[in-house]
């Protein structure tokens, strides 16, 4: 097995530079033995809340902010949030997470809230790397294989006795989503695309009642772990808590399951993951081992993966609608129309077969 990290912080890009004069004489006030800011980069994306890598002459550090201009945009980028709930997972003994440091909502410091937690040092595989990647047939049972027992784990934390009840309100939650989505596509809405329409109106009419509720990380997936660099079956931390919430954990099922490609799945859904690569389980094996873990009844599955399917669609399609109206001109997003129409396609071919091929 051969530990491969391209996911290293970077030059901080322009635009999104941090005030480290100010930031470094608040942490001193706060933190007892911190020191001065020797090092820092930005780690990459940005397209959700941005991270930066922070160091100084004993400790490295992650800083989350909100991105810039985020303050007309509800919901997302709530730093306290996100502080308060790795707080709780904490305090809970659930120990896969980056360790919380501090939370800062003073916004004279940086023009928003912010939040520092211990940087987890390990490997993060990119879609992006399937060509550079040396793992064998074995490794990725193995790895994929743990990322089902980790999310029956998130799943069984007591969100009572935790007080993890708090970050969200799980009564009615899968119909706020589903409408909610629906929504979201209607508002975004360009071309006419059949399967489409047809898939949100069979979610509409076979909406299940919520079951008992759990936490959910709602964006589980192979880019969103940190693994041990010696032994990259081994899930250090799990990382981007900030669309978690409080649901019927079905609804945390079926997003995995629904970014999930296999071997016979196509080009463009292989683009987004490393899980048709030989020797993963496939999405039938990842629910049975889902299932033998939490002992949860998922008789109802293909609703939640067929759901999850539509979601994906809809966020490609408001990419599209923001290039199409002019709101963007990067050249990434003119043709991806295309992506919502092929998984329109394989949302419907789901509901045809009635499993999750």
């Amino acid at each position: 097995m051969q530990p491969i990290n391209l996911d290293a912080p970077t030059t901080i890009r322009v635009g999104e530079e941090l005030p480290i004069t100010l930031l470094t004489d608040y942490l001193n006030a706060q933190i007892p033995g911190f020191g001065a800011i020797t090092e820092v980069a930005q780690f990459p994306g940005g397209y959700s809340n941005l991270t930066y890598a922070i160091k100084t002459a004993t400790q490295e550090y992650v800083l989350r902010r909100p991105p810039f201009g985020a303050k007309t945009i509800k919901g997302g980028h709530a730093m306290e949030r996100e502080y308060r709930l790795l707080t709780l997972l904490d305090q809970a003994g659930f120990k896969k997470i980056p360790q919380p440091i501090h939370c800062c909502e003073d916004e004279a410091i940086m023009g928003c809230p912010f939040y520092l937690m211990e940087k987890v040092n390990g490997v993060i595989l990119r879609a992006h790397m399937a060509k550079k990647l040396t793992l064998t047939s074995e490794d990725f049972r193995a790895l994929s294989t743990t990322l089902a027992d980790n999310l029956a784990a998130l799943h069984a934390i007591n969100i009572e006795t935790s007080g993890l009840i708090q970050i969200g309100k799980p009564e009615g939650y899968i119909q706020r989503q589903v409408e909610g989505w629906i929504g979201r596509y209607e508002a975004a809405f360009t071309d006419d695309i059949p399967n489409m329409t047809a898939v949100s109106q069979w979610l509409v009419t076979h909406m299940p009642k919520d079951g008992p509720p759990s936490l959910l990380h709602n964006d589980y997936k192979y880019d969103n772990l940190v693994l041990n660099p010696e032994q990259l079956t081994d899930v250090l931390a799990i990382l981007d808590w900030e669309m978690s919430t409080v649901g019927d954990p079905m609804m945390d099922l079926g997003t995995a399951l629904a970014y999930w490609a296999q071997a016979e799945d196509g080009d463009f859904e292989k683009n987004f993951s490393l899980t048709w690569m030989p020797g993963n389980l496939t999405r039938q094996e990842f629910l049975e081992r889902y299932v033998q873990q939490s002992g949860r009844d998922v008789s109802n599955v293909l609703f939640f993966y067929v759901f999850g399917i539509f979601k994906n669609a809809v966020v490609i399609q408001q990419l599209y609608s923001r290039y199409k109206k002019g709101l963007t001109k990067d050249e990434r997003f003119a043709h991806i129309i295309f992506g919502v129409h092929m998984l329109a396609q394989k949302a419907a071919q789901a509901l045809e077969n009635g499993d999750l091929r």
